[in-house]
């Protein structure tokens, strides 16, 4: 996926170092002398440039200026002859990735160019991350992600968002179902009225009918004076209600009449207030099954499953996960003045082997340690699963690896095979069979939309 520029004024050089790389089947393209080869150089040009120093019209020196001009990331290999020390110590200084005295063996010049090759794919891969995170980055809560499930979710967010319908959140724990109706709350007709959110397996049974319903003044040993329930003070707004599974069996009968009524009466009190509000539920569990088992409401289940959103685990959405990353590392960066560091390629690899127990809220603890305490201390032990085993094996991992980047590849084209496979070197055939191997659609990549 990257080419090598050859840049020398003598024929017989550029024809012999030419050759090697293409039996290597790496793509050379030649250029006789530095003012032909900027002609090919642009910022994000997909390669390395392998220069002479000693050339007319423009030394390597020079061309070497030059490239940092256009992109200060992109590898120049500086090719030096006998006495041409001090020059090339000069390149170094200039931002030179490394140079070769001539005359130099077909294994070291090989070897140099592969190093400098994975260099520019982490460093173009990085940027397109950061491109990615920034179109992302308006204000308010946001939902990033590119794989298919998660532009489904937000097509339906954008759908459901100013109707009045109750809506139930289901997910695992950490995969971010308050910020599901944290978006929903932000993108509505109702954002400028009150989100109020309430954890219920956090709050005591004695107090959560108090602390939903409120009370008057009196209504119980120790309410010395009047308080405004949740359902009240979201009156206008939403009313999140986390962990709805943990609500008591007799609060629940209070629910159901509140979200059919759309009035509640304090404890203590006579009078029911009128509510104009949404109920935004959300769970870690089968509701239904929890009601079959006699665990849960059937009533109430079925009043709050108007609407049901349901969010994927980050496991089965692997190729959103080096993009949620390095959107966390620029919110902890900026939280803590910090540098943004940057993703190395072992990294990834880490990111994408690891099964993810603890969802995007493992993810975000990973990558403000990353901030906080440098990489290698954050990543100790990613490489072992969620049970304290062994890594997944190696065939496991390069499938992995396989399926994230076809995926990747199919959303910068847009579902367009041709130029798909054009850019990662396969045949169409080839990757036909890998796109059926991993269950991949062409469809869904086509006019993709922005995450939010």
């Amino acid at each position: 996926m990257t080419q090598v520029l050859i840049v020398d004024d003598e024929d017989v050089v550029r024809h012999s170092l030419s050759q090697t790389l293409e039996i290597e089947e790496i793509t050379a393209l030649t250029a006789c002398h530095g003012r032909e080869a900027l002609q090919t150089i642009q910022p994000d040009w997909p390669g390395v440039v392998v220069t002479d120093i000693n050339m007319p019209e423009m030394d390597g020196i020079e061309l070497l200026t030059a490239i940092k001009h256009i992109d200060s990331d992109l590898p120049v290999i500086m090719l030096t002859g006998h006495g041409d020390i001090s020059l090339a110590v000069e390149s170094m200084r200039l931002g030179a990735y490394d140079f070769l005295e001539k005359p130099f063996s077909t294994e070291q010049l090989l070897e140099t160019i592969r190093r400098a090759r994975e260099k520019r794919l982490l460093t173009l891969e990085n940027r397109q991350l950061r491109r990615e995170v920034q179109a992302q980055s308006h204000p308010g809560p946001r939902i990033i992600g590119n794989h298919a499930d998660m532009k489904q979710l937000r097509d339906t967010l954008d759908h459901i968002k100013d109707t009045p319908a109750d809506i139930l959140i289901q997910g695992d724990t950490g995969c971010g179902k308050e910020l599901v109706a944290r978006y929903l709350h932000a993108h509505s007709n109702r954002s400028d009225k009150a989100f109020v959110a309430i954890n219920c397996g956090a709050i005591p049974e004695s107090l959560i009918e108090s602390e939903l319903f409120g009370h008057e003044a009196g209504a119980f040993t120790g309410a010395g004076k009047k308080r405004v329930g949740k359902f009240e003070h979201a009156d206008g707004g939403i009313l999140f209600l986390d962990e709805i599974e943990s609500m008591p069996m007799a609060l629940q009968i209070k629910m159901l009449r509140v979200l059919e009524e759309r009035k509640v009466e304090p404890l203590g009190g006579n009078q029911q207030i009128p509510l104009n509000i949404r109920i935004i539920a959300a769970t870690k569990k089968d509701l239904k099954q929890l009601s079959d088992n006699g665990e849960f409401r059937l009533d109430l289940y079925y009043r709050l499953n108007v609407v049901q959103v349901h969010i994927p685990a980050l496991r089965n959405r692997r190729e959103d996960i080096p993009l949620l990353f390095e959107h966390f590392v620029w919110l902890a960066a900026n939280r803590y003045g910090s540098e943004v560091p940057p993703l190395t390629a072992s990294q990834r690899q880490q990111l994408l082997s690891h099964d993810w127990p603890g969802n995007v809220r493992e993810l975000r603890n990973l990558a403000e340690c990353t901030v906080l305490l440098g990489s290698e201390r954050a990543f100790a032990g990613l490489h072992q699963d969620a049970s304290g085993g062994n890594a997944i094996t190696l065939a496991e991992q390069v499938s992995r690896y396989e399926e994230m980047l076809i995926r990747e590849v199919l959303t910068r084209h847009q579902g367009r095979l041709k130029e798909a496979q054009q850019e990662m070197g396969l045949g169409r055939k080839t990757l036909y069979e890998k796109m059926k191997k991993y269950g991949i659609d062409k469809q869904v990549f086509k006019n993709p939309g922005v995450a939010e």
